[in-house]
């Protein structure tokens, strides 16, 4: 059985599937045995068989190295680029969250170190029935997992990644860190963000990444030691 982490963003379009790759690929390039989950992802493209790709596992599955083989890397794939819950409820396939931890518990056992994406942000409905209410955070607290938060650098991060921080200290699911995105090392702005964001939550900033950067600047066993 390996260990794993989450990794959840203030909201939708803040570079979380690129950061994930990063992650990944800095454990897997220092020797690490490491690999990728996702539950459930939105606003896949279809291939010219009329395949749905998902393009958020295919990017961290190239950027990382992740050779082709193993465990299922995502269990539900929807076409409609809209929250999974009303994806689901338009194909009438709702997220199964027993399906999820089997799969999940297939991907620990076969990696050492298994990343865990989600959906959009932190209050990101996954499935909304009459027979079950879910929601990302209810999966992160089923699965006993620990999270990265992946923020943007930019103006507005400061109330976006604190309240998201604060949300999780309040479901009692244990913060390892933030990571910026877009960061511009020398911008005063962004600099007093990162700065503001640790006074304010007391949680780190763990790395800065530049835009389209190909590595993450932190030292891999640093980085393996968030995985529990």
């Amino acid at each position: 059985m390996g260990k794993a982490l989450f990794v959840t963003g203030t909201g939708t379009d803040v570079g979380k599937t690129y950061v994930t790759g990063l992650i990944v690929k800095k454990l897997r390039d220092a020797g690490y045995r490491a690999g990728y989950y996702k539950a459930a992802l939105s606003g896949a493209v279809p291939d010219a068989q009329g395949t749905l790709v998902p393009g958020d596992v295919r990017h961290v599955q190239e950027a990382a190295g992740i050779p082709p083989g193993g465990p299922a890397a995502v269990s539900y794939v929807y076409r409609e680029a809209v929250s999974p819950h009303l994806a689901a409820l338009w194909n009438d396939r709702p997220i199964d969250p027993e399906r999820v931890r089997a799969d999940f518990a297939r991907a620990m056992d076969y990696y050492e170190l298994l990343t865990m994406e989600g959906s959009g942000g932190i209050i990101c409905p996954l499935r909304w029935d009459a027979e079950q209410k879910l929601i990302l955070d209810d999966l992160i607290k089923m699965l006993g997992l620990g999270t990265i938060v992946v923020a943007d650098a930019g103006l507005g991060t400061i109330n976006a990644a604190v309240l998201t921080i604060e949300h999780l200290q309040r479901r009692e699911i244990p913060v390892r860190g933030v990571i910026l995105n877009n960061y511009h090392t020398g911008n005063p702005m962004e600099e007093d963000n990162r700065r503001m964001i640790e006074e304010i939550t007391g949680i780190p900033v763990i790395a800065a990444v530049a835009s389209n950067a190909a590595e993450l600047e932190i030292d891999a066993p640093r980085l393996a030691a968030l995985y529990h």
